[in-house]
C-alpha cells in the first residue's frame, strides 16, 4: 500500500484537489522514465553545488554518481537538484555576503520539493554552513558531504598548496623576495587539482568540526577530492541518507548543544578558522542554541592545540587523512569532549570512539602533553574597543607581540587602504597597529576576509613579517599573524572602532582577554557624539535586506528573521 506521508506525497503543489495533485506530479516526473514502482520508493534529495565558477566542487558530478548509488542500493529514489554555490574568489563583494542568501536557497528547495532526506553535498568555505543553517531550519533527515581536499603541488622542489601558500608567496613578492618570474611559476603549483584549501582553512575546518557535529559519516572530513576513498565516502553517504529517511530522523532529534560544544573544542584543538566560530554560531541559532563568545573562551582556554597543519604548523590535509582523520583527533581529545552525544550514524561519540584502532607512526596528529600550541588556539578578547567581543587566532600570531601597545594607523575603508599601504609617506614603524574599519557585516558590506592587512611595503623591504592588526572584518584560515578580528560592534554600527584616529595608542594583552583604547571614557563618548555617520543608502533587492537584517558577528552574521521564531 502506498505510504501517502512519503516520497511523491510529500510537499504536494497546491491546487485544490491532493488527488489531482500527485497525479499531475507522476505524469511529469514520468517524463525521465520512471515506473509506478520506482515512484513508491522513498525519495533522498541530492543537491548540486556544481559550478565552472567553483573548482572547490569541481569533482561534485561524480560525488553524485556514486550517492545515487548508494541510495538506489538501499532501495530509495535518488534526486538532485541545483542551488547557489558560492566560491571564495569569485563572489563579489565577498563569499559571506552570498552565504545567508545561499541558506535560503538550500531552505526553501528543501521545503518545496518532496524528499524523506537530503545528501548536502559543499566544500568550499560558506557553502557547508549555508547548506547546513538552511537544513537545519526545515528540520528534515539531513547529512552533509563534502568535496574534500585538493592535493599539494611541488615548485622548485617544496611542496605547496592552497591557500596558506598563496600568501606567503604574495607576501614574498611584495616584499621583492622574488620576481614576477617566480611569483607567475608558483601560481601554477599552488592548486594542482580540484578540491578545497589542502591546509586548515575555513573549508577544511568546517569539514572537521561538521564531523564533530555528528551530521557527517565519521571520517568524512580528510579524504582527498580526487581519492577513490572521497567516492566510497559519497557512497556510504548515500546509504545511510535512506537509513535516516526511513527513522525520520530530523536534526533536533539528536544534535543538543553539546554536539556544538564538542564541534567548538575540536575547532580550537585543530588550530581551526576563527571563520568556524561565526559559522558554528549561525547553524546553532537556526536550531535555537545560542552560542555565547566568552563561554567559548572558558570552555577552551585549556584546550590543547593537536594537528600540525598550515598555517598554525607544516602538514597539509592529505597528511591529515593518511594520520587517521578527525576519529584519532577525537580518541586524543576523548577527556575534552561530550560522549554522549548522538551522530546521524545512530551512534554515540563514546562508541566511535571506541571503534577507533590506531597504532601507526605519524606526526600530524599530537598527543595532548605535546601539543603544537599549549592551549587556547582562538582568544576571545574584550575591552573598552570591543565591547562585544572580538577575536585573535594566537596559535597564527607571533608570541611577542600578543602583549603589545602601539600607535595606531587607521585604515577607514579598503578604497583608503588600498591607496596608502604601500606609500613611503605612510607614518609608521614596526612597531605600530594597523587598523581597518567599515569591513564589518554592514560596512563592507559581508566582512571581506580583508583582516590580513598587508604589511606596509616599505617595512616589508625592511624584512618586517608581522604586526598588530585590526579590524571589523575577517581572515581567512589560511592566512595567519598577529591579527585582531570581528570587532564588535563594527564602525558602521556606530562601535568604538569607529571613533579611533590615527596616533592614539592601543593596548592589546591577549593573557587577560584584553583590547584597549588608551583614552578616558568621556573622550570615548565625545567622539561617538561628534561623529558624523554617512548618509543612509538607498538599497534594492538582496542588498537592501542585507543591510537592514544582519546582525553581528558575534551572532554568526545571520539575518534576524532567519533565527527561529520565539
Amino acid at each position: 500500500m502506498t505510504n501517502k506521508k512519503r516520497g511523491m506525497y510529500k510537499n504536494l503543489t497546491s491546487y485544490g484537489d491532493n488527488g489531482f495533485s500527485i497525479f499531475l506530479r507522476k505524469a511529469f516526473i514520468k517524463g525521465l522514465g520512471y515506473t509506478d514502482e520506482m515512484l513508491d520508493k522513498p525519495i533522498v534529495g541530492i543537491t548540486n553545488t556544481y559550478s565552472d565558477y567553483n573548482p572547490c566542487h569541481g569533482n561534485v558530478p561524480e560525488l553524485i554518481k556514486s550517492v545515487k548509488s548508494g541510495i538506489l542500493a538501499s532501495g530509495a529514489i535518488p534526486l538532485e537538484f541545483p542551488t547557489i554555490t558560492v566560491h571564495e574568489s569569485f563572489a563579489h563583494p565577498t563569499s559571506m555576503y552570498l552565504r545567508n542568501l545561499m541558506s535560503i536557497d538550500t531552505e526553501e528547495m528543501l521545503r518545496a520539493q518532496p524528499m524523506d532526506a537530503c545528501v548536502l553535498i559543499g566544500g568550499c568555505d560558506k557553502t557547508v554552513p549555508a547548506q547546513l543553517m538552511g537544513a537545519f531550519s526545515t528540520d528534515i533527515p539531513v547529512i552533509q558531504l563534502v568535496t574534500g581536499p585538493m592535493l599539494t603541488g611541488s615548485h622548485r622542489g617544496e611542496r605547496v598548496g592552497a591557500c596558506t601558500d598563496c600568501r606567503r608567496y604574495w607576501a614574498k613578492y611584495r616584499a621583492e623576495e622574488i620576481d614576477e618570474e617566480e611569483i607567475n611559476e608558483v601560481n601554477n603549483q599552488l592548486v594542482p587539482t580540484v578540491g578545497t584549501c589542502g591546509v586548515m582553512g575555513t573549508a577544511s575546518t568546517m569539514a572537521l568540526i561538521t564531523e564533530a557535529l555528528g551530521i557527517m559519516l565519521p571520517n568524512g572530513a580528510c579524504a582527498p577530492a580526487v581519492s577513490a576513498e572521497r567516492k566510497r565516502i559519497a557512497e556510504e553517504t548515500g546509504r545511510v541518507a535512506v537509513e535516516i529517511a526511513s527513522k525520520d530522523l530530523k536534526p533536533s532529534k539528536f544534535l543538543t548543544i553539546k554536539n556544538f560544544e564538542n564541534a567548538l573544542t575540536v575547532l580550537s584543538a585543530i588550530g581551526g578558522s576563527t571563520n568556524g566560530i561565526i559559522h558554528l554560531t549561525a547553524i546553532a541559532g537556526r536550531l535555537g542554541f545560542d552560542l555565547n563568545l566568552n563561554d567559548f573562551d572558558l570552555m577552551t582556554k585549556d584546550t590543547p592545540m593537536i594537528v600540525d597543519l598550515k598555517p598554525s604548523g607544516a602538514g597539509y590535509m592529505e597528511d591529515l587523512f593518511r594520520s587517521g582523520g578527525l576519529p584519532r583527533i577525537l580518541v586524543e581529545l576523548k577527556n575534552y569532549l561530550h560522549l554522549d552525544t548522538q551522530t546521524v550514524t545512530g551512534q554515540t561519540l563514546n562508541e566511535l570512539i571506541e571503534k577507533s584502532k590506531y597504532n601507526w607512526k605519524q606526526e600530524i596528529i599530537r598527543k595532548t602533553d605535546n601539543p603544537i600550541f599549549e592551549k587556547g588556539s582562538i582568544a576571545v578578547l574584550t575591552g573598552n574597543l570591543a565591547p562585544g567581543s572580538a577575536i585573535i587566532k594566537q596559535s597564527a600570531a607571533s608570541e611577542h607581540l600578543l602583549y603589545h601597545e602601539g600607535i595606531v594607523e587607521v585604515f577607514d575603508n579598503l578604497e583608503d587602504l588600498a591607496e596608502r599601504i604601500d606609500s613611503d609617506d605612510l607614518n609608521v614603524t614596526k612597531d605600530s597597529i594597523l587598523l581597518l574599519r567599515n569591513i564589518g557585516p554592514i560596512g563592507a558590506p559581508g566582512m571581506p576576509e580583508a583582516g590580513l592587512i598587508p604589511i606596509p611595503k616599505k617595512l616589508a623591504k625592511q624584512g618586517v613579517k608581522d604586526m598588530v592588526r585590526i579590524s571589523d572584518g575577517r581572515m581567512s584560515g589560511t592566512a595567519s599573524g598577529t591579527i585582531v578580528l570581528h570587532v564588535c560592534p563594527e564602525a558602521a554600527a556606530g562601535g568604538t572602532l569607529n571613533i579611533v584616529e590615527s596616533g592614539d595608542t592601543i593596548k592589546l594583552d591577549v593573557k587577560n582577554r584584553s583590547l584597549e583604547l588608551m583614552i578616558s571614557e568621556e573622550e570615548i563618548e565625545l567622539r561617538k557624539k561628534n561623529k558624523i555617520m554617512p548618509p543612509k543608502i538607498k538599497r534594492r533587492g538582496y542588498n537592501k535586506i542585507f543591510h537592514e537584517n544582519v546582525l553581528q558577528a558575534d551572532k554568526g552574521v545571520d539575518f534576524d528573521f532567519l533565527r527561529p521564531i520565539q
